[in-house]
């Protein structure tokens, strides 16, 4: 595995592996590799023939007062992990690599970011459609490989890709879990024992709605509430939000119909945990 940290030597080495016919698929993280991300790249490794994984930890994606100082970080124990899972190549850039200068232009996203974590992280997709935007430009790669339990991170980045015509494919790839059903993530480090024992209630909250709707329920609100209902009896944490929209749209929705998301983020002591699952009634409808 290359070990690479500025992008015109990502360039030239891409660039080379393209010469051949080589398919490029890549990885984008921010590193503090979990098998979520391990997910992604065992797909990247089986649907292209070369594959790059990024770990950048975003400045522009984080707002004041949250965890960019404290954010998970241990490079040497990601390029281990990296290896033995086959990527051809770790970009690793500082900040400065990135970031030379204050940026005179940045993206805008004007849709799919007023709801869910967009609300209460304004500019927070701004800065994620920003650094992709420039990991896109520097790998040019054939597809993209990103988890769906940042699935409103899925829809902006399509929407990013659709708009700028870049030609690259999107392949989401769903949700990774522990054994007893949380969702993988680089912050699940900061829950105590407690709040770790109560974290799978969130995915537990998403399955009893998903059992509501499989019975007949169509009332968006009347679901909501049974969610919070359930964490309220079952979880310590201090609900952020619990919302429904079609998806990948992201508009609200008055009765369930066709493709939609059922999201929430959870706020423990030192960790802020999102889940949702995406159901489409289309097809469950097929199937009946």
């Amino acid at each position: 595995m290359k070990l690479v940290n500025t992008a015109g030597d990502l360039r030239r080495i891409l660039s080379a592996e393209k010469a051949t016919g080589k398919k490029i698929g890549f990885v984008p993280t921010m590193g503090y590799l979990h098998e979520g991300h391990l997910t992604l790249l065992r797909k990247a490794k089986e649907e292209n023939d070369y594959v790059v994984m990024s770990i950048f930890v975003n400045p522009l994606q984080f707002g004041p007062g949250e965890d960019l100082d404290s954010y998970p970080r241990d490079i040497e124990r990601d390029k281990v992990l990296a290896e033995t899972e086959g990527a051809d190549a770790l970009f690793f850039p500082a900040v400065e690599e990135m970031y030379p200068n204050k940026p005179s232009v940045t993206a805008a996203v004007h849709t799919r970011t007023d709801c869910m974590c967009g609300k209460s992280r304004p500019g927070h997709f701004d800065g994620v459609a920003t650094v992709l935007t420039k990991l896109f430009n520097i790998t040019q790669p054939d597809r993209v490989y990103f988890g769906l339990k940042d699935a409103q991170q899925v829809a902006v980045v399509e929407g990013l890709v659709k708009d700028f015509c870049i030609p690259v494919e999107i392949r989401p790839v769903d949700t990774v879990r522990e054994t007893d059903g949380l969702a993988k993530s680089s912050r699940n480090v900061f829950l105590s024992d407690v709040e770790r024992k109560e974290a799978p209630e969130l995915y537990q909250s998403l399955l009893l709605a998903k059992k509501l709707v499989s019975d007949g329920e169509r009332n968006p609100a009347r679901i909501e509430e049974a969610i919070k209902k359930h964490l309220e009896e079952n979880c310590s944490g201090t609900c952020d939000y619990i919302e429904i929209y079609s998806y990948p749209d992201l508009t609200p929705v008055k009765e369930l119909a066709g493709r939609f998301i059922i999201a929430l983020a959870v706020k423990f002591s030192r960790a802020r945990l999102i889940d949702n699952i995406i159901l489409d009634l289309n097809k469950q409808e097929a199937n009946e």
